[in-house]
Formats: C-alpha cells, sequence, structure tokens
C-alpha cells in the first residue's frame, strides 16, 4: 500500500486521524474562524488543522497557586489573575496615548498604565478576565503596574490555564488560540488522534499515548498533566529526527561499496615507533574504533571530538596511513590557509622517516609525497600537485577548499578528513566524497570529520547523528594547565602588561587577539591595525610586534606566521583567523580583548593557541565592563572544553537543529537538548532497533508517511549530508 493510499483510506474511515489527516483539514472547519482571523492565523504560521493544534502553551497559570492582589508585594515581579473594571485612553502633554485600566479580584484593586498601545483600549473591555504579570510600584498613593504583560483568559474554567504566544501584529490572543484548540481537539475526539509509534516503544518508557498527550498539553487537569504530555510530544520529535538520521545512514551504508583498508604493516608501525611519547588512553581507544571501521568495506562516517590540544592531528595521521599503505591516497581539509600550512608542517614532520614501496625507484622505495594545495599555489608547482593527485603519485594531500575545485581529480581517494567541520558548507562537505566517487574504482572513501568545539553529548546525537562519535577526552602528558583571568580598569591592565613583558624577557612569545567586529571585517582590521600601532609604540615597544589578519595575502599571512614560529617575532597582533589550528609550543601568553564580545566556543579556541608545551600559560581576558559576562566567567573558572559547551548550550539557547536555513516543523518545539538526555538516548536507541528490523518502515506505514510529511527533501539532504 503507497502513502497516497494511506491517506485516502485514512479520510474514508473511521480509523483514527493521522497527522497528514490534520495536516490536509482546512481551518474554515473550526468554528469561531472567519475570513478575518484565517488570514490572521496564516501569517502567524498556521495553516491547517495540524498547525494549530501543534501550537503549545508557553506557559501555564496554576489557579490554585496565584498571589492575589492583597498579597502582592511592591516591586517584586507577580502574576495575577484579574477582571478589567475600567478602561480609558489619553493624550499626555507631548502627545503620546497612554492607556489606564482599572483591574480588581476579591482582594482588591489595581491600575495598568500602557504607554504608545492606543489598541489596549479596546482589548480590555469590562468584564473580561486577564492575567497579569509585571512589577506594582506605588504612584500616587495607588498601586500601578507599567506596560505589563497582559493575557487574555476568557471564562476558561479549571484549575489549570493555559497561555499561548501571542501576537499584537495580527491581533491573536491567547484566548483566541484556546477557543480554536479546544473546538479543534473536541471534533478529533470521535475518531481519536492516530499512534504511529509501536505500543512496545511507548510502554517500555511510561509515556502516555500521543491522542491524551495533545489533550492533556493544552487541557490539564493538573498541573503533572502538561509535564507528562510535553514528555511525550518531545520524545516524538526526538524519535523522527534519530529515524531521518538513522535510515539515511543504513541507506548510504547499503547502498556503498567502500574501501576495506589494512590497518597494520610497516607505514602504520613505523609512525607509532618514531613518536617522541606514548599516546594517550584516548588516543589509543579512538584510533583503534577508527581502524574497526576501516576495516570493514562499509563505509566509515565518524566524527571525531577532542578538545584543545588533545591530539586530533596525530589520530588523522593514522587514520590517513591506513589508505596510503594499501596504495590510496588521503586528502585533509581545513577551513583557513593558515591551519592548512600548520598540518602541512606538522603531518610532513611526522612522518619524515617513513618510506613507501615504489619499484620505479632506484633503491626500491621512496618517502611519502604530502603536497599542500591551497590558492596560493599557482604556476608550475599548482600543475605537478594537480598532476600527481590524478596520477596517484601525491599520498596525502592538504588543503582548504581548493581542494574541491573542477581540475582536481584524485587516481584512488580512500580517506577523507575534514578539519573543524563546522566551519564548511554542507556542499563543500560532500564534494570532496564525490570526487573519489569519479575515480576508476567508483568506491566511496572513508570519512572522519574532526571539530575541537567539543559538543554536548545531546547536540552531537541529534545533529550529527548519521554519524559515529569518538572523542578524544584526554590531553598528552607534559602539558600544564593554562591559568585564565579576567582583567578590567587601568590599573588591571597595566599589570597585566607588565607580566607580559617579563615572560617576553625570558624570550617566551604572546599573542594579542583584537575585538571581534561583527559588522564589518573591515573595521575589525582597523582595530586590529590600530591596536598593533598602540602596543608597537607603547606596552610593548621594546619587543617585535607583528600583525596577522585576514585581509592580508597568502604570501603575507605565511611570512608573518614563518617570523613568529622562528621567534623573530615576540608578539601576535592578530584578529581571530588564529582561531584554529595554530601551533606554537614557546607562545605562552594570550590576550584577547573586548573578551565579552566572543562566545564561549571562540574563547575556548583563542586560549587553546597557548599551553601547548611544557611551559606555564596564562590566558588574559580583557573586559571593558567590570560586571563579568557569564561567558568570560565560564571561562575563568574552566578549561574543560565539554563542561564549556554544556554551559555554552545552557547560555544560547537551542536555536534550529535544521540550521538558520531551514526553519520548519522538524525544529525542536518542545524537546530541549539541556533537560531531555534521556529522551534522546531513548529515541536513538529505539530508532536503530527500528530500522534495523525494518530500513524502510514496511511494516509502520504511518509512522513512514508522518516522516515524509514532516521532513522535507532538503531538510532530508541537510541532515544527511551534515
Amino acid at each position: 500500500m503507497d502513502n497516497r493510499c494511506i491517506h485516502i483510506c485514512s479520510a474514508l474511515s473511521n480509523s483514527p486521524l493521522t497527522y497528514r489527516d490534520l495536516d490536509q483539514l482546512g481551518l474554515e472547519r473550526i468554528k469561531g474562524i472567519g475570513e478575518k482571523s484565517l488570514s490572521a492565523l496564516e501569517s502567524f504560521g498556521i495553516h491547517s488543522v495540524l498547525d494549530l493544534i501543534e501550537t503549545y502553551p508557553r506557559r501555564y497559570i496554576d489557579r490554585s497557586n496565584m498571589a492575589t492582589l492583597s498579597q502582592m508585594q511592591l516591586g517584586v515581579d507577580t502574576l495575577v489573575m484579574v477582571q478589567v473594571v475600567s478602561s480609558r485612553s489619553m493624550r499626555t502633554q507631548r502627545g503620546k496615548t497612554m492607556v489606564t485600566v482599572t483591574v480588581a479580584d476579591d482582594t482588591g484593586k489595581l491600575s495598568l498604565t500602557f504607554f504608545n498601545q492606543p489598541w489596549r483600549e479596546k482589548q480590555l473591555q469590562p468584564g473580561m478576565e486577564v492575567a497579569v504579570f509585571g512589577r506594582a510600584e506605588m504612584y500616587r498613593g495607588y498601586r500601578q503596574m507599567t506596560n505589563p504583560v497582559v493575557d487574555r483568559i476568557g471564562d476558561q474554567t479549571g484549575r489549570v490555564v493555559p497561555i499561548y504566544p501571542q501576537s499584537e501584529k495580527v491581533r491573536i490572543s491567547s484566548w483566541d488560540l484556546a477557543r480554536w484548540i479546544t473546538d479543534a481537539l473536541a471534533k478529533c475526539e470521535p475518531r481519536g488522534i492516530e499512534d504511529p509509534i509501536p505500543d512496545d516503544v511507548v510502554s517500555s518508557h511510561g509515556l502516555m499515548s500521543r491522542h491524551d498527550a495533545l489533550r492533556k498539553i493544552h487541557r490539564p487537569d493538573v498541573v503533572d498533566d502538561h509535564v507528562q504530555a510535553r514528555r511525550r510530544l518531545a520524545f516524538d520529535e526526538v524519535l523522527r529526527v534519530q529515524l531521518m538520521l538513522v535510515g539515511k545512514k543504513s541507506q548510504w551504508e547499503r547502498e556503498s561499496a567502500g574501501f576495506s583498508h589494512a590497518t597494520t604493516g610497516h607505514l602504520i608501525d613505523g609512525l607509532f615507533s618514531a613518536l617522541p611519547f606514548p599516546l594517550t588512553g584516548a588516543q589509543r581507544r579512538t584510533i583503534d574504533e577508527i581502524y574497526n571501521d576501516l576495516g570493514s568495506s562499509r563505509p566509515m562516517h565518524r566524527l571525531l571530538q577532542g578538545d584543545v590540544g588533545a591530539g586530533k592531528t596525530l589520530v588523522a595521521v593514522a587514520t590517513m596511513l591506513a589508505a596510503v599503505q594499501g596504495g590510496h591516497q588521503a586528502a585533509i581539509m581545513a577551513p583557513t590557509e593558515v591551519l592548512a600550512d600548520q598540518h602541512a608542517l606538522g603531518i610532513r614532520a611526522l612522518l619524515a622517516s617513513l618510506k613507501i614501496a615504489d619499484e620505479g625507484n632506484l633503491f626500491g622505495d621512496r618517502s611519502l609525497r604530502v603536497e599542500l594545495l591551497t590558492n596560493k599555489v599557482t604556476g608550475e608547482e599548482r600543475k605537478s600537485i594537480l598532476a600527481g593527485i590524478a596520477d596517484g603519485s601525491v599520498d596525502i594531500a592538504i588543503g582548504t577548499h581548493a581542494l574541491i575545485q573542477d581540475k582536481v581529480s584524485f587516481a584512488s581517494l580512500g580517506v577523507v578528513v575534514v578539519d573543524e567541520q563546522h566551519r564548511f558548507g554542507v556542499e563543500q562537505r560532500s564534494r570532496l566524497r564525490d570526487k573519489a566517487l569519479q575515480s576508476e574504482q567508483g568506491l566511496v572513501p572513508d570519512v572522519l570529520v574532526m571539530t575541537a568545539t567539543p559538543i554536548p553529548r545531546t547536540a552531537a546525537m541529534t545533529v550529527y547523528g548519521d554519524l559515529d562519535v569518538s572523542v578524544l577526552d584526554e590531553l598528552p602528558p607534559g602539558r600544564t594547565p593554562i591559568v585564565t583571568s579576567r582583567v578590567s580598569g587601568p590599573l588591571e591592565m597595566e599589570m597585566m602588561w607588565g607580566s607580559v613583558r617579563e615572560l617576553l624577557k625570558k624570550g617566551q612569545q604572546a599573542y594579542v587577539v583584537c575585538p571581534l567586529v561583527e559588522e564589518s571585517e573591515k573595521l575589525e582590521v582597523a582595530s586590529a591595525h590600530e591596536t598593533y600601532d598602540t602596543l608597537s609604540s607603547g606596552e610593548l615597544s621594546d619587543y617585535s610586534v607583528g600583525l596577522l589578519h585576514g585581509r592580508m595575502s597568502s604570501k603575507e599571512k605565511e611570512s608573518v606566521m614563518t617570523s613568529f614560529r622562528q621567534g623573530k617575532l615576540d608578539v601576535l597582533v592578530a584578529t581571530t583567523v588564529i582561531e584554529v589550528g595554530v601551533d606554537v609550543p614557546n607562545s605562552t601568553t594570550m590576550v584577547i580583548l573586548d573578551a565579552d564580545r566572543f562566545g564561549i566556543a571562540q574563547l575556548h579556541q583563542l586560549r587553546g593557541r597557548v599551553g601547548r608545551g611544557a611551559l606555564a600559560s596564562q590566558c588574559y581576558l580583557v573586559t571593558q565592563h567590570s560586571d563579568p559576562s557569564p561567558r568570560v566567567e565560564a571561562l575563568v573558572a574552566s578549561t574543560d572544553g565539554f563542561e564549556l559547551a554544556e554551559e555554552d548550550l545552557r547560555l544560547r539557547g537551542e536555536g534550529t537543529i535544521m540550521g538558520a536555513r531551514q526553519k520548519g516543523q522538524t525544529d525542536l518545539t518542545l524537546a530541549s537538548l539541556q533537560r531531555d538526555l534521556d529522551l534522546i538516548q531513548w529515541a536513538r536507541q529505539d530508532a536503530v532497533r527500528i530500522i534495523d528490523a525494518d530500513p524502510m518502515l514496511e511494516s509502520l506505514p504511518h509512522l513512514r508517511d508522518e516522516l515524509d510529511l514532516l521532513f522535507s527533501a532538503e531538510d532530508e539532504e541537510f541532515l544527511f549530508k551534515s
């Protein structure tokens, strides 16, 4: 039975209503919705009965647990349920509109004053019941609230009253939505609402039915009702996302032929025996997980999360060598030329002692050929590298997005490493993989995606659900912790620059990062120049200071970075171009100016440029204000990237899991990446079990149809390619 038949049959029968049935029911069927309301609802993003019943309350009022007007304290935010007594409008001396509304309950009266909101006079009619939230003050002997939040309650009965999002722009009130949703649910009652999720899944987690959840989230009898209803509907949201991710991953694995790499041999043994330090336990565990994938003919698709300085590059090199050892090629793509250069230096140093068999060579072997391809590589050198990539004589290609340009053609690309993947667009990541499919074998390469921005567990499971995840959560021995301090005010600044000069005298180096100017790269560059001039002629005039920013040519950037690495520059003044991957062990001090303009992840990345060796390191977060921002305080308190990622999620909120481009029904409306870890873990396990047993969901046609309805092709593409 195809999906179209399912909804036709469902619409004709008395079987429970599916989400597709509800999506196909127009709003004109709802009592009280006329032409005017219809157009208001459409501009509010509500187009069908499904949209209407998925418009959930933003909060609830428990009538049995509310303050009366006599209990209200002055200067404290309070919620009261009152009745409108009178409402009048007048003009102030400055010509502005002022509406004064008197409200009352059984214990007293309160005056509400609204400035520049003339429509309040008509909205708040005598006799109407409203919930008012605000802070009362005394004015001329009377208690008054100015511009409070007001929700029309209407004649709703019951102990718990839902409050819906309102739109003053199109004049939709909480009371209107409550009436319409009540009517929609009443009309669903005879047939009920279909529960497409298997009974054993619902009962194993102690969740209520979907029909009950939709009823109780809108009409709770007691407070716990809406809490349990939210959990059930939030579980549905995350299960849908997980089914899509796990289903796509399963399909990709079934339909793609991959390489089966040998994970032992002279190259890999040579790399590990040449290391001057032992691997950390986390590196050993992660390499084992990756090698397990590489040995299978199923293409690897793995995310490697590692805190700043945890040794991801070594894991990437061990991964790429497995391909090279079998006669294939490997590529690593970095988001910036500075990071690509850094990788080229580090990888060549790690592989310098290794040889690979070569019958065409007089000695029977040759050194590994590692080439760097960025836009600054031109002329004959570029031609030679492109030819080497095409004929297979380049073993490892390192580059920026230049690697995915049309002229680049690999002979046999076996492993792809994408570094700092959040800095690439979806298309860029998938194009590198597609390049491999154009080679003779047409096999899908193994893909390792790396990030030094730790991701909270829930977000990793949700946003990167189509990837297996490995975590490097241990720093190599010999690293000294970074001491982080907040600096504000002239006296503290003076002491900070004194400490910086002391360390420079000892031959150590420092970074100074300029303020982030979101609006304009031009302004940011101007600010960097200004900082450079001020420090060169002032606090750091006795030392050699360099400048690095994004508008410099590739050659200029390379020249400055080389001078800094070689110790010819004592201080590097830079924009966030140094955020990722710059590794100079002798640099022990990081000064971040206007630190409160940066996000937690960015501050943590920048701080990670120091503390790369055995020398003690410090990071100074300079703020304009004496009151610290929560982000800066978090950095001072912790150097643990995973802890900071959780805090960042808490402070920033969650945004949309589909990214800024897609704002659809697939965003998590009720589920929270912060508080619903158990639901996300359950959903992940259930999705794997369901897809393993029935990859095309043939035995669950209503669930399959719901995924088709709620996920657009664009959403699917976005989720999968992420």
